[in-house]
């Protein structure tokens, strides 16, 4: 019995050689991809859209997913969001300005980490000593800020004051890499993608729990993600928009949403 299995799997030199070969065809698709980005690079430049951030979130989730729900045998999730971020992360860079600008709090690896994961190698990465740095950086053409969500930082109420910059990400963006511990932002057009969480600022006063109360009431579903300078920020299940009467109507003087982002794509 041992000799008949032994015999009809392949040796391990035939596996090899298949290997190779997979490998080859991989790097002429990869290339070929590759290619086809630096034509809609030269389309945009004809078109005087050179310097437009070509960073669309919500179609990158689209594909994302698409490519996660499909039947696959051996690659897990982790593996296929890897090597598709660092090909969009590619195309993006040669299609105008891009740069990610990191402020990690106590934990500035892991921030950097973050931000390469979801945005590949390409693109520069500068870290800062404040939030706020990464922040005035990334409204440069292409800019990307990503900032860790710590205890003793509310860097994220600075956004209600600037609406051109929108968080678009919550990173990791597979929950199977750990929870949610950074947002990205970016002055990108945010769109609903079908699954999403809505980040949204309030200075109530008072514990959380009654604002979760307050907003659950009028049909909101929100979890408290972090708390910081008499501010709270909540995460809300689903897109909404600035103006949505809901919101309006929570509690709070100075409240606001400060950008959506697709729920965790494993999930």
């Amino acid at each position: 019995m041992s000799e008949a299995k032994t015999g009809s799997a392949p040796s391990l030199d035939a596996v090899r050689q298949r290997i190779d070969a997979l490998d080859a065809e991989l790097l002429r698709l990869v290339d070929e991809r590759a290619s086809l980005a630096r034509v809609v690079a030269a389309a945009k430049r004809a078109a005087g859209d050179g310097d437009k951030f070509a960073l669309r979130p919500g179609r990158e989730a689209a594909i994302l997913r698409r490519l996660i729900a499909a039947e696959r045998s051996a690659a897990g999730p982790g593996l296929v969001v890897r090597i598709w971020r660092e090909m969009i992360g590619d195309s993006l860079s040669v299609q105008g300005p891009f740069h990610l600008n990191a402020w990690g709090g106590k934990d500035p690896g892991r921030v950097v980490e973050l931000a390469r994961h979801r945005f590949g190698a390409a693109p520069p990465l500068r870290q800062f000593a404040k939030a706020e740095e990464a922040l005035a950086a990334a409204r440069a053409p292409g800019g990307v800020a990503v900032c860790a969500l710590a205890p003793d930082s509310a860097w994220w109420g600075r956004l209600l004051a600037e609406p051109q910059l929108k968080v678009f990400a919550a990173l990791p963006c597979l929950a199977a890499w750990g929870p949610m511990s950074a947002l990205a932002m970016a002055a990108v057009d945010v769109e609903p993608t079908g699954d999403d969480r809505t980040f949204w600022v309030t200075d109530a006063p008072g514990p959380a729990a009654g604002v979760e109360e307050a907003l659950g009431r009028d049909g909101v579903a929100g979890e408290l993600v972090a708390e910081a300078g008499g501010l709270k920020l909540f995460m809300l299940a689903g897109f909404y928009q600035r103006e949505d009467e809901r919101l309006a109507r929570a509690p709070g003087r100075l409240s606001g949403v400060i950008g959506a982002a697709p729920a965790p794509l494993d999930v």
